[in-house]
């Protein structure tokens, strides 16, 4: 990872909208080519916000990383000078990098509030480490169990436990229901 240069009072963060698909490319392309441009002075930290989501399809637990805000990538730079009108190099370099369609905000970009920012940067702060299950599950719910001791039994989920990853559902076993603790990938809804 390149070494992060502090930011000048007067960078801002921008938005800039992708091509769909075209996020990591666009990030890594500004990284690469920031310094051969002597753009360091004006583009500081480029994010772009993912969170790992786990599933199972077929029994198989999968993880991927997806991203928070697809279609866009946030960066940290210098565009407008004293004079608040646009700088050209900056705003041109970031433009004509293959994959971006514009800032948000057109020809005149509006920089991200601070607290917007600080929103994103903590929700992929709270991302960070942790998988996060593809399908979100509510209490009472009916579910068919894939995996372990209880596989192809069904339960009612009686407690959701997000932040360790898991699920408290009553089996019946024996025509009396017994608590399972189960993780998420472990189940599967039961669709009509």
């Amino acid at each position: 990872m390149p070494a992060q240069v502090t930011a000048p009072a007067d960078a801002q963060w921008f938005a800039v909208h992708t091509l769909s698909g075209q996020e990591n490319k666009v990030k890594l392309y500004i990284e690469k080519f920031k310094k051969q441009e002597e753009l360091e002075d004006h583009v500081f930290e480029i994010l772009l916000p993912t969170e790992v989501v786990s599933e199972v399809k077929g029994g198989k637990k999968s993880s991927k990383t997806r991203k928070l805000y697809p279609g866009y990538v946030f960066i940290q730079m210098k565009l407008y000078g004293e004079d608040k009108k646009v700088i050209n190099k900056p705003w041109y370099f970031i433009k004509e990098v293959a994959g971006v369609i514009g800032f948000v905000g057109g020809d005149h970009p509006a920089a991200l509030r601070q607290t917007e920012i600080d929103e994103i940067k903590a929700r992929v702060e709270a991302a960070s480490g942790k998988e996060v299950p593809k399908v979100q599950y509510e209490v009472g719910e009916e579910v068919k169990i894939n995996d372990g001791a209880f596989a192809n039994l069904t339960g009612r989920i009686d407690e959701i436990d997000p932040a360790r990853g898991k699920l408290k559902i009553s089996v019946s076993i024996f025509g009396r229901f017994t608590p399972v603790e189960l993780e998420y990938w472990q189940v599967q809804r039961i669709t009509d």
